[in-house]
């Protein structure tokens, strides 16, 4: 696994953890009950030879030439069965001096074979075991005792093969990792798919939070768990707050501007008095007052337009505000019976921004166009690669393309015949590289000028 991912996935990191418990568990369990399972069959395997060998050790006795005799053999039917794997074998052990001997009595399952068991001397009654080498090669499994009877004793041995114990149990672990194998497939699925609905209200924030970065809602709107609800709830309330002083910020920015106005007024007035306007004094007053009113204008738009790039949540529809701005046009310019034409656009087309600023922007640039045209203005909305894209075209004189660039210039004016300040385009375009967007000029198919204003759209 990638470490780089892991570290930079929540998810992941999740996943990862719950599947080495998984994994952990799964083998410590497995070996666990592996053991508990094999020290049982262990105990209940060395159990059943030891009952063979309490049987076999009851029924023996000594008949009258001190022979030894089994006077009820075992009832076991593998006893009978020639090598099936469970025996039974009975050795004297000679006198000292003497020679022993072996396999006095034994199990017809023996056949012709005998138990080499290592030479031993377990007091008497006291149980030993071995494991040695059967008949066919097999590994047996010997419990043994040392019986005396009238000075007579006899070694009594009772053997297994080891894989009628050993293969249950490796069936047993067989059959125990698999279950456990498909336990932790299971698990590991189960803790997936905790992990990716446990994680969903996380990728509902991000759509939420997607849609106000968009200007789609304003808030975080949906529902989620009570453990994210605090956290939305705080976002929520820090947009408000930061809607709010957008909103003071605006009215400051208003009151600045008013209060800097009036005085302004003012000194124009008091310089526009008849007898005064061939004064130098007056003539100098009303300049600098023109060039003040130009540089609030200027800087005033520019810090609302700042303040409202900032705001998420913003959406402004284009068409209202278009259809609104031509009826004023249509008033300011009356005199001109200019025809406005809104082309057909792609509907529900949204600007991503404040609709004071949208409405600045496109009120200078159709202003600019009804100034310069002579009988025709075309706008016409579209939506390119994303992007917004509002063309204004008009059947004016157009601008030479090598004076474009510098009329978009603060206080630059095309025709000081035409009445204006020279910011209006220089405003736009300002207003909109701040949004991410630019002001473009060309020639218009119409004759004069196209204006296209590209803005984030939503």
């Amino acid at each position: 696994m990638n470490l780089a991912l892991l570290r930079n996935s929540l998810r992941m990191r999740l996943l990862a953890g719950t599947l080495v418990w998984i994994v952990i568990s799964i083998l410590v369990a497995g070996w666990g009950l592996g053991q508990l399972f094999h020290q049982h069959v262990e105990a209940q395997f060395d159990a059943d030879l030891k009952n063979h060998l309490d049987q076999l050790t009851a029924q023996l006795i000594l008949d009258e030439q001190n022979q030894a005799q089994v006077r009820l053999l075992p009832s076991d039917p593998r006893l009978n069965k020639p090598l099936s794997g469970l025996y039974w074998q009975i050795d004297r052990i000679a006198a000292a001096g003497a020679h022993s001997v072996k396999a006095v009595l034994r199990s017809r399952s023996l056949w012709d074979e005998t138990l080499a068991v290592p030479a031993d001397a377990p007091a008497d009654g006291e149980i030993h075991q071995h494991r040695i080498e059967g008949p066919q090669g097999v590994t047996l499994r010997v419990v043994e005792r040392t019986v005396t009877i009238d000075t007579h004793s006899l070694r009594l041995m009772v053997a297994a093969n080891e894989s009628l114990m050993t293969g249950p149990i490796a069936d047993f672990k067989g059959h125990l990792w698999l279950a456990l194998g498909i336990l932790g497939m299971g698990l590991t699925f189960a803790a997936s798919m905790q992990v990716f609905v446990g994680l969903a209200p996380l990728r509902s924030m991000q759509d939420a939070l997607g849609r106000v970065r968009h200007g789609v809602a304003q808030n975080m709107e949906g529902t989620f768990p009570n453990e994210i609800m605090p956290l939305v709830n705080e976002f929520n309330t820090v947009l408000a707050q930061n809607a709010d002083v957008v909103e003071r910020a605006r009215t400051q920015a208003g009151n600045l501007a008013h209060a800097l106005k009036t005085p302004l007024s003012v000194l124009a007035n008091a310089a526009n008095v008849p007898e005064k306007r061939d004064d130098d004094l007056a003539r100098l007053v009303a300049s600098q007052v023109n060039t003040v009113r130009k540089q609030v204008d200027y800087h005033l738009s520019r810090a609302q337009a700042a303040a409202s790039v900032q705001v998420p949540g913003m959406r402004t529809a284009v068409e209202p505000v278009i259809h609104g701005l031509v009826r004023v046009m249509q008033r300011v310019h009356a005199d001109r019976q200019l025809e406005f034409v809104v082309l057909p656009d792609q509907a529900n087309l949204a600007f991503r921004g404040e609709e004071q600023d949208l409405q600045e922007m496109l009120g200078n640039v159709i202003d600019n166009a009804s100034k310069w045209a002579r009988s025709r203005i075309e706008i016409q909305v579209s939506d390119e690669s994303g992007k917004l894209r509002v063309r204004i075209d008009d059947d004016g004189k157009g601008i030479a393309e090598a004076e474009r660039d510098h009329v978009l210039k603060r206080g630059v004016r095309a025709d000081e015949q035409v009445p204006g300040t020279g910011l209006g385009l220089a405003i736009t375009a300002d207003l909109a590289r701040m949004y991410g967007g630019d002001l473009v000029l060309a020639k218009s198919s119409l004759g004069g000028l196209q204006v296209s204003l590209i803005l984030p759209a939503v």
